[in-house]
């Protein structure tokens, strides 16, 4: 396994539109582990295939880990979320992309999700809590979106210095 690269804001590929993964090879399953490592190295509670380079519909999450949980690693292929609620939460959230930039962001509190996992098995399941924002968080990556264009204008104004120090390249956790 491998610690990656960590993609910042200005780079293309954090804009794109990610293509479906479709067919799960052995390269994804290699993808998919180098990336649960760079998530835990970084550290984060997930990361999107496009924050290391790959415009693919895939990220991984462990909502719980920072927490004192034991490491629970998901990979989430081809996710499509079926379902929001109406009831709204905030809660700041931090990008591994955007690095010392947290922002509030409101999002429905639970979701329901679809994706196929690495043994390509459909699965569903509806999620709370900090894991709905985590999966929010990383859908978000997969359609180009960035929490900064979550925050409304007079937020992204108090921000401005920090935004414009993150103009593209990339980190590595642990270098």
């Amino acid at each position: 396994m491998s610690v990656l690269p960590i993609l910042l804001q200005g780079e293309p590929v954090l804009r794109q539109v990610a293509a479906p993964v479709g067919e799960i090879t052995d390269s994804i399953r290699q993808l998919a582990a180098d990336m649960t490592d760079t998530m835990y190295a970084a550290p984060g509670r997930g990361l999107a295939a496009p924050q290391v380079g790959h415009a693919l519909r895939l990220f991984v999450i462990d909502a719980y880990w920072k927490d004192g949980v034991a490491r629970a690693p998901r990979v989430m292929i081809d996710p499509e979320i079926l379902w929001r609620s109406d009831d709204m939460a905030t809660r700041e959230e931090g990008c591994l992309s955007i690095p010392d930039l947290p922002v509030a962001v409101t999002r429905p509190a639970t979701i329901a999700i679809a994706w196929t996992d690495l043994d390509g098995r459909r699965r569903q399941e509806r999620v709370t809590g900090i894991e709905a924002v985590c999966v929010q968080h990383e859908q978000d990556h997969l359609d180009g979106i960035l929490i900064t264009d979550r925050l409304d204008p007079a937020a992204r104004y108090r921000k401005a210095d920090v935004l414009a120090r993150l103009t593209g390249g990339s980190w590595t956790p642990g270098a």
